[in-house]
This record gives structure tokens, C-alpha cells and sequence, in this order.
């Protein structure tokens, strides 16, 4: 075989190994309303319209919607709370909370980003 073959194929295959975790990553917070309510829910647990309130532009549809998809990746809690009429409440999750620097460099970027951008 010839060495430039030789040289690619562990260089492709280390590539093929960044990807793919990327890509579950990318598809676990695709969309642009996963982070912000991982975001929102950073600062404590709350109820559907307080998350709602804090995020602006999402529908409850689509609130409604991430939340579920969030739920079944483990990022977030839904708590029934026993009252009348019942209350629901979402908290994130140990799991959610290991995205934190993920999101204050991605904070960080945006920053930086909007500056080279704007110039503010």
C-alpha cells in the first residue's frame, strides 16, 4: 500500500471518530429553542409560561414539544405537582447541567461573534 494511503486512513478514521459524538450532540439540542430552555431552566425550576416568558418567540406548541424531546434525552424533569387544578413543573438535570460550559463558551462565541458582526 502505498504510504499516502497509509498516512489518510488513520487521519480519516480519527475524523470519522470527532464526528459522529458531534452528531448525536447536534441532534440530541438541534433547533434553535433546546438550548434556550435548558437555559431558562438553569436558573431554577418552573412552570410552562414562566419558561414561555422567557424565551421569546416560541410557541407553547413548540415549548411543549422540546420539552418532550428534552424529557426522553434525560436533560429535564416533569414533576406533577398533587394540587388542584394539578400544577407541572420543570427542573433540569444532572445530565442538563453538564452542558454548562458548553454553553458559556458557546456564550462566549456569540459575544465575540456579534461584535466582529455588528461592531457592538
Amino acid at each position: 500500500m502505498p504510504t499516502h494511503v497509509q498516512q489518510q486512513e488513520p487521519t480519516k478514521l480519527a475524523c470519522i471518530k470527532m464526528i459522529l459524538p458531534v452528531r448525536d450532540a447536534l441532534e440530541i439540542l438541534s433547533g434553535k429553542w433546546k438550548l434556550p430552555i435548558i437555559i431558562s431552566l438553569s436558573f431554577g425550576t418552573k412552570r410552562f409560561k414562566q419558561i414561555s416568558s422567557d424565551i421569546q418567540g416560541i410557541t407553547d406548541k413548540m415549548l411543549s414539544k422540546e420539552l418532550k424531546e428534552l424529557e426522553i434525552n434525560q436533560m429535564v424533569t416533569r414533576t406533577v405537582l398533587n394540587t388542584f387544578p394539578p400544577a407541572v413543573e420543570y427542573s433540569i438535570t444532572e445530565h442538563g447541567r453538564s452542558l454548562e460550559k458548553l454553553i458559556v463558551e458557546l456564550h462566549s462565541w456569540g459575544m465575540q461573534h456579534r461584535k466582529k458582526i455588528i461592531g457592538k
